[in-house]
């Protein structure tokens, strides 16, 4: 059965029991039982904080409730309106968060428990001191674009920021000092170098031949080339010899002086740049 499974979850008064094969506009229908006995069937659109709270006996605690000044929801206390509006028109309430920040949010995303804090509490706080492969979690760096990031120090001595998900899954079990220098890969301005090199041809290619691949639309070897996330189009052949010629021209003319200014100029700079901080490190020492 598709979908989450919601048997003996609560919603309000309501315990979710059983599905039932009845849908309405393809949504599970379930069996719910109320405290006061009583067992309606709720499809699972409304199977929802604050969208139902039981089988009619009794009404939402917050249904009428104009003013959440003083409220609690999660880790959040309502101070009161902001004066704000959201994009729908709806007025924003301010809130305080158990950390001490505060934010704004609308009465709708509080009552469902969409928002329950501020979402800058780190979570899992016991994680500092915790190891994962060869990394110590030292604290709590950011969160960023949602993923929760902390600060690790490798038993190699460098320290990184890794997300959370990357050690829970085990991705991320050192700094980077273990994995082979011929898997890395470095990126600039969109272009990975490594699949730049010549000799390095995908493993769905059919052809033998980097950026040829026959049409059978057309009955021609088509060539073209990628750089710097774009997709340059080198025309069609009638034989493979003539479209492998083409896409090598192009790698020549794109790849090859690309790579020549990566190595020779942007890589020394690089490393003169980090020479300085090494430098300006140890002074401060």
């Amino acid at each position: 059965m598709k979908g989450k499974n919601l048997a003996g979850k609560r919603f309000g008064k309501l315990t979710v029991l059983e599905p039932t094969k009845q849908r309405v506009r393809n949504a599970v229908v379930w069996r719910c039982r109320c405290d006061c006995g009583n067992e309606i069937l709720v499809e699972s659109r409304c199977l929802k904080p604050g969208v139902i709270y039981s089988c009619g006996c009794e009404k939402s605690p917050f249904d009428g409730v104009k003013d959440l000044t003083g409220l609690r929801f999660g880790k959040l206390s309502v101070i009161g309106k902001s004066g704000n509006k959201a994009k729908d028109g709806n007025p924003l309430w301010l809130c305080q968060c158990d950390c001490g920040n505060t934010i704004e949010t609308t009465k709708r995303r509080l009552i469902t428990g969409n928002t329950r804090s501020c979402g800058k509490i780190p979570p899992l706080k016991d994680w500092v001191g915790k190891r994962f492969g060869m990394l110590t979690v030292l604290s709590y760096a950011r969160k960023e674009n949602g993923f929760h990031i902390w600060h690790c120090r490798c038993d190699c001595g460098n320290e990184v920021d890794v997300w959370q998900s990357n050690l829970q899954n085990g991705w991320t079990i050192s700094c980077g000092c273990q994995r082979d220098p011929k898997k890395n890969l470095h990126y600039k301005d969109g272009t990975c170098l490594e699949m730049l090199r010549p000799d390095v041809i995908y493993k769905t290619n059919t052809s033998g031949v980097r950026g040829v691949y026959y049409s059978n639309k057309r009955n021609k070897w088509i060539a073209q080339i990628m750089f710097k996330q774009k997709c340059y189009y080198l025309g069609g052949n009638d034989c493979i010899e003539e479209a492998a010629e083409a896409r090598h021209i192009a790698e020549e003319k794109l790849f090859g002086d690309f790579l020549k200014w990566y190595d020779t100029t942007y890589k020394k700079s690089n490393t003169n740049n980090r020479k300085k901080k090494e430098v300006g490190i140890s002074l401060k020492r």
